[in-house]
C-alpha cells in the first residue's frame, strides 16, 4: 500500500481505487503545489489501478527545464489508453491539478498528460515502440575521454 503522509493512506485496503474520501484526504494532503514524490506516487497509482502496461517513470531533474519527471506507460489499445487517461485526468482534477493540459486524447495511439511537474505519456504498444521515448531520455554512459578525443 502507498502512503501518500504518514496519516492518510492512498488506497482503501477493500478497494482497488481510490474512495471519494481518500480522495478528499489526498487533496488535503497534496495541495495544488505538493511534493512531487507524492504526487508521483499518485500518478503510478492511478495507473497500477487502471493496469497500464510497462510503466516507466524517468527523473529529469537538472536534464530538463520542461518537466522533473516524465512516466511512460502503455494501454493494450486505444480503449484502454482511453480509459486510463480519463481516469487519471479526474484523478488529477479532484487533487487539485485542473490546470492540466492534454493532448491526444481524439485518436488515443499517443496520449500526453502535461500536470507541470510530472508529464505522463500514454502509448498503444506498438506506438511507443516507434517513438521509444526510453531510450531518447535514458543517460547514455560516459565515452572515455581518449575515446572522444581523437588528438589524444
Amino acid at each position: 500500500m502507498y502512503w501518500l503522509s504518514e496519516r492518510t493512506p492512498a488506497l482503501s485496503t477493500e478497494t482497488s481505487r481510490r474512495t471519494k474520501e481518500e480522495t478528499a484526504a489526498a487533496v488535503r494532503v497534496i495541495g495544488e503545489d505538493g511534493p512531487l514524490e507524492e504526487m508521483e506516487a499518485l500518478v503510478l497509482e492511478t495507473l497500477d489501478d487502471d493496469k497500464a502496461e510497462d510503466v516507466v517513470a524517468i527523473d529529469l531533474r537538472g536534464k530538463s527545464s520542461v518537466t522533473d519527471i516524465m512516466i511512460i506507460a502503455s494501454g493494450r489499445s486505444s480503449r484502454h489508453v482511453s480509459a486510463i487517461a480519463t481516469h487519471l485526468i479526474d484523478t488529477l482534477k479532484e487533487t487539485g491539478r485542473v490546470k492540466t493540459r492534454i493532448e491526444g486524447l481524439q485518436t488515443c495511439d499517443w496520449v500526453l498528460i502535461d500536470a507541470g511537474d510530472i508529464v505522463i505519456h500514454l502509448f498503444r504498444p506498438e506506438v511507443r515502440t516507434f517513438y521509444n521515448l526510453e531510450k531518447m531520455w535514458s543517460v547514455d554512459p560516459e565515452t572515455p575521454a581518449s575515446a572522444a578525443d581523437p588528438a589524444v
